[in-house]
């Protein structure tokens, strides 16, 4: 591990003291089954708190007290597991189509003592049947896409938090005809973890305000 991760574990573990064996026993889970699984690129493991974890973890900041909350394209557990940890209020459904993915998910939710209240959910998020109130999603595909994904997947009045780098002013402008079809508005590009990651983690949120129109299309 290198020194800007173990300044990351020690910044993320002093701002949520209660998860962190949880949080230790994950970035475990990552480096070890993650990797072997092919969920984890070798270059990924000296950099697990910085790039992936924190990085997730902190987004917890912008999901409201007692949220039911559905992590698209789960993947490694991306950003859901970590948001669970440090929120033991949530109730979290990952969602994954990929059965060896949704097997480790399986495992690591065990091994974490989420099972209570972390399910997973083995479907492609189009294929999927749900209504929530936060949609998360972390590097699964561009936004003009990822919303025909996740919106539907919202209550009205419920939130879709998609993690994005650089890009997300100008994903989100391509977007915009797709979230007025679908009954999205409200779109903000917001900066979060500051005192955490360096540079904070960038996410666009976005309000299902209404019901979509009705189209030929999903």
């Amino acid at each position: 591990m290198g020194t800007e991760d173990c300044a990351v574990r020690d910044a993320l573990i002093a701002r949520y003291p209660h998860a962190e064996d949880g949080l230790v026993e994950f970035v475990s889970i990552l480096g070890s089954d993650g990797l072997t699984r092919g969920l984890i690129g070798p270059r990924e493991v000296d950099r697990l708190w910085s790039r992936h974890v924190a990085n997730s973890a902190v987004v917890e900041e912008l999901v409201s007290a007692n949220s039911t909350m559905a992590d698209v394209g789960s993947g490694a557990g991306l950003p859901g597991i970590p948001i669970a940890l440090v929120r033991p209020d949530l109730t979290v459904i990952l969602v994954e189509p990929l059965l060896r993915r949704a097997t480790f998910l399986t495992e690591a939710v065990e091994r974490l003592g989420l099972a209570d209240r972390v399910s997973i959910l083995r479907g492609r998020a189009e294929d999927v049947s749900l209504q929530v109130d936060v949609v998360t999603a972390r590097a699964v595909a561009p936004l003009d896409r990822l919303v025909g994904w996740t919106l539907p997947l919202a209550t009205v009045g419920g939130t879709v938090l998609a993690l994005k780098g650089e890009s997300a002013e100008a994903e989100l402008a391509l977007a915009s005809a797709e979230l007025e079809r679908l009954g999205g508005g409200g779109a903000q590009v917001l900066m979060v973890g500051a005192q955490v990651v360096d540079p904070p983690t960038t996410v666009v949120r976005i309000m299902k305000l209404k019901a979509p129109r009705r189209s030929g299309r999903r």
